[in-house]
């Protein structure tokens, strides 16, 4: 892996560059690959976004380029991880799009990850071109759910233990839970849960005005199916909805090539970004 030299220029074909940004006391480590509209991919819960590669690789083949950010804790970002909020990891990886040249992104977070990405849209507007939903909870879930996830980050927790926690929670029928074995950051987890409880849902819950795509796991436990319409009937044609066969909470894992899809289509729709600095 690369490390550029050059913050903002393209990542050759084929490669994937390590770049760093700068937010205040925080240096924020990213991923960069491919070439044409900005897309930040934003990482679940306590995890980071190497799992992301697949999708990434199949998003730069489709003509943008896929920038995965890591948040505080994982890999070379660091910096305080007490009495913030969601406002914070927005600013990290506002400073990334800053550095990648400041042009409009497509914001795609996973899970907990769309929740950054709402706030990133609501406070940084112009660097905000549309925000993708992955695998987004409903507005309520099953505490049996969140549990799961506590469990999993649990080194005290047993394998079998971590696996069944895995299959409730994230993998649908027939997909192998056991590549997410691996990957937990139990520090990030409560620093991010944490920072839920100082952050008001309503400063960013409607994602400012931005486009967002609604996109969904069709055995998602925390997306059941009567919730499939709950944010188009609050922000009307605001919202497109899609939904993915044979997936779970874990849908960019299981899905890669499919979340692709959905993403670049819909992104080619919208209106181009801008293509200077855009002051905020």
């Amino acid at each position: 892996m690369a490390v550029a030299a050059c913050l903002g220029s393209p990542a050759r074909a084929g490669e994937v560059d390590l770049r760093t940004a700068r937010n205040g006391d925080a240096t924020i480590s990213y991923r960069v690959e491919g070439q044409g509209p900005l897309v930040v991919l934003i990482a679940s819960t306590g995890r980071g976004t190497e799992e992301f590669g697949a999708l990434a690789a199949s998003l730069a083949a489709r003509g943008h380029r896929v920038v995965r950010p890591e948040p505080r804790g994982i890999g070379g970002s660091t910096g305080p991880m007490e009495n913030l909020s969601f406002h914070d990891f927005a600013s990290d990886f506002a400073a990334v799009i800053r550095s990648e040249g400041g042009t409009p992104a497509i914001l795609a977070g996973h899970a907990y990850g769309n929740w950054i990405a709402r706030v990133i849209a609501s406070d940084h507007p112009a660097l905000t071109r549309g925000v993708v939903l992955v695998a987004a909870g409903a507005r309520t879930w099953p505490k049996e759910l969140s549990d799961a996830i506590t469990m999993i980050n649990d080194p005290a927790s047993t394998e079998r233990q971590r696996l069944d926690g895995l299959r409730l929670a994230f993998f649908a029928e027939g997909n192998d839970p056991t590549s997410w074995l691996e990957g937990w950051y139990p520090a990030v987890t409560r620093s991010q849960r944490d920072a839920r409880t100082r952050t008001r849902q309503a400063a960013w819950w409607g994602t400012g005005n931005a486009p967002m795509l609604d996109l969904q796991a069709a055995a998602d436990p925390f997306r059941p199916a009567a919730s499939r319409d709950e944010l188009q009937a609050e922000f009307g044609d605001r919202v497109t909805v899609k939904v993915i066969d044979g997936a779970s909470h874990a849908l960019p894992a299981e899905k890669p090539v499919e979340v692709a899809a959905a993403i670049a289509e819909w992104a080619a729709a919208l209106p181009a970004g801008r293509e200077m600095r855009v002051a905020e």
